[in-house]
């Protein structure tokens, strides 16, 4: 029987540019510093606790906003953080990761004809949630300053419309690691002061950045939160990435919004994982702070390793993500190079082109140091040969 072709609702979409390099790693046994996941497992605590829940009654549906008790860990969490307390019943919705929760966001506020503002390089998430909305992507080109990429809010102010409906911020910025400061949430406040624009801000990295340097979330925004919704992932604060846990903080309204999509996406999430990060959080409070230290040393290591190449780079200011500027070796294209590395060499990374909507100047990669000691060690002295 011969079946039609099926038109796809996405029809410039391939393989996620993460499938495609982490298989690509698989094939040719490289060393996979492409997809961002550790390499080591969460604490023997948690994992304590996800045993013990198995075993004890928690195997059915969670609620749909997720388990209390997990909310009220988040509210406590964020009121110690940001000095802001939302309301665990009404403001925060427990959800699939952060992906999930993103795509959800998108889908409750974004209607046919409605623009949404990305930075590029931009996670390649966004954009096919928008389109499925029916929406249209903005791309705004980040700046690059001494090797350092960061928002340019001019450019943002030049691509503001009436028809801009959603902005979606990156920061702790996964691929290039940059961040926000204080200073750019009180500008971008006033780029927004007189429009109905709203905020997804994705901030799953928001206890990994380094050298002292301090989160801006919109949470603690007073002018920004009323329109935001914070978006965050268990998977990248305890290691966890398979689980698939994370959360959406924001005003009752939006929340409101939000939970019509949610409760038909997936409506409950994985009730032992939600009851062991709830315990894990309240006994083992001293983990979270401490994470930015565990992944600075590895940064730090990384960077390193890799002063005896050819590789040029900036120190990544967040995130478990290192950009290297290749041009020394290479002229080839980023997504030419990735792939002959894999192959010809045995270490797999991330082209930062995929995430762009026009031509990035330069020849830049992205890899992940969130591996054990050896696995860094190996990957940097090949990295150095080249």
């Amino acid at each position: 029987m011969t079946h039609p072709a099926l038109p796809s609702k996405l029809p410039t979409v391939g393989t996620t540019i993460f499938t495609v390099m982490s298989q690509l790693a698989a094939d040719h046994s490289a060393i996979n510093l492409s997809q961002g996941f550790p390499s080591f497992d969460p604490p023997d605590a948690l994992l304590d606790r996800f045993s013990h829940h198995l075993r004890h009654g928690a195997n059915q549906y969670a609620p749909m906003p997720g388990a209390p008790e997990l909310a009220l860990a988040v509210a406590d969490k964020i009121e110690r953080m940001h000095a802001h307390r939302p309301n665990p019943s009404s403001e925060l919705t427990i959800c699939t990761g952060a992906t999930e929760g993103m795509f959800c966001v998108i889908t409750a506020v974004v209607e046919a004809g409605d623009e949404v503002i990305v930075f590029d390089p931009a996670y390649d998430a966004y954009e096919p949630a928008v389109e499925l909305a029916g929406g249209v992507t903005r791309h705004v080109p980040m700046a690059l300053c001494d090797g350092e990429f960061q928002p340019d809010w001019q450019r943002l102010a030049d691509t503001l419309s009436p028809k801009t409906r959603l902005l979606v911020l990156n920061f702790p910025h996964n691929p290039t690691g940059a961040v926000m400061t204080d200073a750019d949430l009180d500008t971008l406040a006033e780029l927004l002061q007189d429009t109905n624009v709203l905020i997804a801000a994705d901030e799953v990295y928001e206890h990994i950045l380094f050298d002292g340097t301090a989160m801006a979330s919109v949470l603690a925004h007073e002018a920004l939160r009323d329109r935001s919704f914070a978006i965050s992932s268990f998977g990248k604060t305890l290691h966890a990435t398979g689980w698939k846990i994370g959360y959406v903080a924001a005003p009752a309204a939006l929340t409101a919004a939000f939970r019509k999509i949610h409760q038909f996406s997936t409506f409950a999430v994985n009730t032992p994982a939600q009851r062991a990060i709830a315990d894990f959080l309240e006994t083992d409070a001293d983990f979270v702070p401490q994470l930015a230290d565990f992944y600075q040393r590895k940064r730090d290591l990384f960077v390193e390793l890799l002063s005896a190449s050819r590789l040029k780079l900036s120190p990544t200011r967040s995130t478990f993500f290192q950009v290297v500027d290749y041009s020394a070796i290479s002229d080839a294209p980023d997504t030419e190079v990735a792939k002959r590395w894999t192959v010809e060499h045995g270490v797999a990374s991330i082209p930062l082109s995929v995430f762009c909507a026009t031509p990035m100047s330069g020849r830049r990669l992205r890899f992940c140091f969130a591996k054990d000691d050896k696995t860094l060690e190996r990957a940097a002295e090949i990295l150095s040969r080249l």
